[in-house]
């Protein structure tokens, strides 16, 4: 199975998925006969198809095969088939909306991220544009995947990935030198990035040796200023320099153009619109 992450933890995911619809299983469904059915999904809107392979193992779990479908991470137009199931009719019934929920859902998001990726690297072909925390509790598995499948990046995926020190953790500390001291006694193992907000900060930053400086909520030309300061005084080197704070498809080439590395973007996951799609069953 080509995914990011290990089938039974997707099916995990899946399976409390499922029982939110069939705890106490289908009365409708339960009533029809136990013919064998055919059924597609198609999508209605143009847009990059995720999550083919997690709606395949939503199949799978009510015994329904998928006979056909695209690869994710695919182009679709309106009308285009995304994937065809066979099965027992009652069963594909009770499998569709979770398996539409999630394809549109994953789809959406996708499709948002494909579309900033592709505007960024007009003006910067190395950028990277990567998604943040700002997930749906108890989906940011499937959101995150969704996201690397359209080509971004994941950024975190948890607490415990790397060290981010926020301005929150630095109104604790004292400052931004004392944050960044303590952060990097946690571990040896773990990058340690900090969130920046004037050019000060981030020279600060980067004389204390962190391995990321990301301009938070910072205007483009400020940016383009901090970063100017950082190569006069030899502290560009190999930091990474991350852009973060209302980045959208509307302005996401005015950052990239600043010089960045990284734009990370809440956008593309809390404000990706679902991909509409629809389960057309054939008896």
């Amino acid at each position: 199975m080509d995914m990011i992450v290990p089938k039974p933890v997707v099916e995990e995911h899946v399976r409390r998925f499922l029982m939110e619809d069939l705890a106490i299983g289908d009365v409708t469904a339960v009533a029809l006969p136990d013919i064998i059915a055919r059924a597609k999904i198609v999508a209605k809107q143009r847009g990059i198809i995720a999550g083919v392979e997690v709606a395949r193992i939503v199949f799978e779990l009510l015994d329904v095969d998928v006979v056909e479908s695209i690869a994710d991470g695919s182009a679709v137009s309106a009308g285009q088939a995304v994937m065809a199931v066979e099965g027992k009719a009652k069963d594909i019934l009770m499998a569709e909306r979770t398996a539409l929920n999630i394809l549109a859902r994953m789809s959406g998001i996708a499709t948002v991220t494909r579309e900033m990726l592709e505007k960024a690297r007009k003006v910067n072909p190395s950028i990277r544009i990567a998604a943040t925390r700002k997930t749906t509790p108890g989906f940011r598995l499937f959101e995150k995947l969704a996201v690397a499948i359209a080509g971004g990046d994941t950024h975190r995926y948890c607490l415990g990935d790397a060290v981010l020190i926020k301005n929150n953790h630095i109104a604790v500390a004292g400052s931004v030198s004392k944050a960044i001291r303590l952060a990097k006694s946690v571990s040896f193992t773990k990058k340690v990035e900090v969130e920046v907000r004037s050019v000060d900060e981030a020279i600060e930053a980067a004389k204390e040796g962190v391995d990321i400086i990301m301009f938070d909520n910072m205007k483009p030309d400020e940016i383009v200023i901090a970063i100017k300061k950082l190569e006069e005084l030899g502290l560009r080197g190999k930091i990474t320099l991350e852009a973060s704070g209302g980045i959208k498809p509307d302005n996401v080439e005015e950052y990239a153009a600043t010089g960045v590395d990284v734009l990370s973007s809440g956008y593309i996951i809390h404000s990706a619109k679902p991909l509409d799609m629809s389960l057309y069953l054939v008896t």
